[in-house]
């Protein structure tokens, strides 16, 4: 059965609200994604501006845990250079004693220069930094110890408590994207989280890649692809594409100014090589071309048509999990959560037999 979730990007781009208004509307979103019948509710972790206002994902995660009792609740991500893996270790494993087992952790590492430089850490260091302590934190997960004896993470052998509750594997998630982060998915046994920035057929050979070297790694096939994707149900499909474009548009300016996506600073900086060719195809074509071309990549429409882009992604990707973010851009809350109640009576019934075989690589 195809799990279908929601996750909530805490971004402020209507100006008219305050943060507790941006606040109590997103939870508003999450409570009614469990009356709803969705899977999961993931949570980002940003800092410092309107971009995205929830700087702790596990902190949110808890006090969504006391409000709910059946979805699960998943971080996508926590960031690990801003971290020290053994707080993200403990208050893992206490947010998933808190809610009977239902935490799902996926962990990044990260790209902003703006957030970056409050930490006071070098983009150089981020992919040695996740190195290191992405592997601390598992493992901590699965033995309630954790050590490390790296660079940037050196770390006697420490007992955590509480204790772990249950396995964490099926439950590990990783955002890849560059070939390093993919190789580090696979390596960590952690499901492949990715935001679908382009065409799906676009994006396979990234998901073929973590496919080979998890079953290589592991002797077992990888498990489902995590794809979260913007989208707004409708039943007028001429309404929703307005709608969608007009959000859609300013989300994505949003990641443009936020991570610097057309700068050309990501250049010569280590494990940041494909940000730099991104960046260079958004200097060539333009950013409104860019934004158009990211806005026909999302789910939109009535639910007909929506069932339609969904099965498109399934004959492409296989077996895969689906993450949708409802409320973007500065959407009114209203129309996100209209569009949640939609998709769940008319798509989400139909859509979890859309799952697809699992795929092997070994041939």
């Amino acid at each position: 059965m195809l799990s279908i979730g929601i996750n909530l990007g805490f971004g402020k781009l209507d100006p008219s609200l305050t943060d507790r208004q941006t606040y109590a509307g997103e939870v508003e979103v999450a409570l009614a994604a469990e009356r709803l019948g969705y899977d999961a509710v993931w949570v980002v972790e940003h800092h410092f501006s309107d971009y995205s206002l929830c700087p702790d994902n596990l902190l949110l995660l808890a006090h969504l845990a006391g409000s709910t009792s059946r979805i699960r609740l998943g971080t996508a991500a926590v960031i690990l250079p801003w971290n020290d893996p053994l707080r993200v270790a403990e208050k893992a494993l206490m947010l998933d004693t808190l809610s009977g087992g239902r935490l799902l952790l996926g962990v990044g590492r990260g790209l902003s220069r703006t957030e970056y430089e409050p930490f006071r850490i070098p983009l150089d260091e981020t992919r040695d930094r996740f190195d290191e302590a992405a592997p601390m934190v598992f493992e901590a997960l699965e033995t309630g110890f954790i050590e490390g004896d790296g660079p940037f993470y050196p770390q006697p052998r420490t007992e955590l408590r509480p204790r772990p509750l249950a396995s964490f594997h099926g439950r590990r998630y990783c955002v890849a994207g560059s070939p390093d982060s993919v190789v580090m998915a696979a390596a960590l046994r952690a499901h492949l989280m990715s935001f679908i920035v382009r065409p799906v057929p676009d994006l396979m050979p990234t998901f073929t890649r973590y496919r080979e070297l998890y079953e290589a790694e592991h002797g077992e096939i990888a498990p489902p692809i995590a794809l979260n994707v913007n989208m707004y149900c409708h039943p007028d499909d001429a309404l929703a594409r307005e709608r969608q474009y007009e959000y859609v548009n300013r989300f994505f300016m949003s990641n443009v100014e936020h991570y610097e996506m057309a700068g050309e600073h990501f250049a010569g900086i280590k494990g940041h090589e494909r940000y730099a060719d991104n960046a260079a195809h958004f200097r060539a074509i333009g950013l409104d071309k860019a934004a158009d071309d990211y806005a026909a990549t999302t789910l939109w429409g009535s639910p007909e048509r929506i069932l339609g882009q969904i099965e498109a992604v399934r004959d492409a990707v296989g077996d895969f999990s689906l993450t949708l973010a409802p409320a973007f851009g500065g959407m009114p809350y209203e129309h996100a959560r209209a569009s949640l109640e939609l998709f769940a009576r008319e798509v989400l019934p139909k859509a979890r037999g859309m799952r697809g075989a699992a795929v092997s690589t070994a041939a």
